[in-house]
């Protein structure tokens, strides 16, 4: 069946491009601004169809429940114009806008949004998809077609995990990070619940994730901002650390703490947008 929703200030192509989770394992056909993943037993089709401005996102789905997953995978319910207003307060953010008019941050699964930032990790986006897709065709349920063949694979749980070995997962070519990979399935299926945190306590959700070995302050804010879908994460890596100080403080080297202080007073409320936008324009060497 196919369901279709209304939007205005989307891009499916600069969001899927953004290094979020859907980047890492999704595929995209650029002429047809079509997005398709497995998820539920099936194949998700999303095509965005119109304009940035205004537009429509056409799911082809059997489940129902697909058309509410991409409304809530989307944020479609963010007030872009809002957003927009608030953290354009220099001509940085407002030409990186410009560039990426309709970028949306993504909510994801927790665990989904755990695995793929542990495995980006000094790495690239080219990389973190290859092993992630590698993970994803290893251990991922699959999803049959009509005549019973495997059409794809979907996002594997924790537990699907478990009995994989660090060697496992060094011949998918995930490299040190086979180790985190290990002991973080093995915690997050035993030891917590990810799906009972809350995402409203941003200090109290973070000191819960960095006990999962390989998840820092950087990568706990990545999990946080694209999995519990709460904007005063503000991940910082080098490309946008060196970014800030490059653009706000004249090239000066700033601690962590001093940026996250720097952001939270400069965008506030919608400093996630403001790091994505950043980050994107940073990551892919626009000016």
């Amino acid at each position: 069946m196919i369901k279709q929703i209304d939007v205005s200030l989307f891009s499916l192509r600069h969001t899927f491009e953004s290094a979020q989770p859907l980047s890492f394992y999704a595929d995209y056909n650029e002429n047809g601004s079509v997005l398709s993943y497995a998820e539920r037993g099936e194949i998700v089709k999303i095509t965005h169809k119109g304009s940035v401005e205004k537009g429509m996102l056409e799911i082809l789905s059997r489940d129902n429940s697909a058309a509410h997953d991409a409304f809530t995978r989307f944020r479609l319910k963010d007030r872009m114009p809002t957003i927009y207003k608030n953290i354009s307060t220099d001509e940085h953010i407002s030409n990186s806008i410009s560039l990426y008019n309709g970028m949306r941050l993504t909510m994801n699964d927790p665990w989904e949004t755990v695995l793929t930032f542990i495995i980006s990790q000094f790495n690239n986006v080219k990389r973190i998809r290859l092993i992630t897709k590698n993970i994803v065709n290893k251990f991922g349920r699959p999803v049959f077609g009509s005549n019973g063949e495997i059409i794809g694979r979907e996002f594997p749980e924790s537990k699907a995990l478990l009995k994989a070995t660090e060697k496992d997962f060094m011949a998918l070519g995930a490299g040190f990070r086979s180790k985190y990979i290990v002991e973080a399935a093995e915690y997050c299926t035993h030891n917590i619940d990810l799906y009972k945190f809350s995402g409203s306590n941003y200090y109290k959700l973070k000191e819960d994730l960095m006990l999962i070995k390989g998840v820092g302050e950087k990568v706990a804010d990545c999990i946080i901002l694209m999995g519990y879908g709460n904007l005063k994460a503000f991940p910082i890596d080098v490309h946008v650390k060196r970014t800030v100080e490059r653009l706000y403080f004249k090239g000066r080297k700033k601690k962590l703490r001093e940026i996250q202080e720097f952001a939270e007073e400069r965008w506030g409320r919608y400093r996630g947008y403001a790091q994505l936008y950043l980050f994107h324009n940073a990551r892919t060497g626009s000016r």
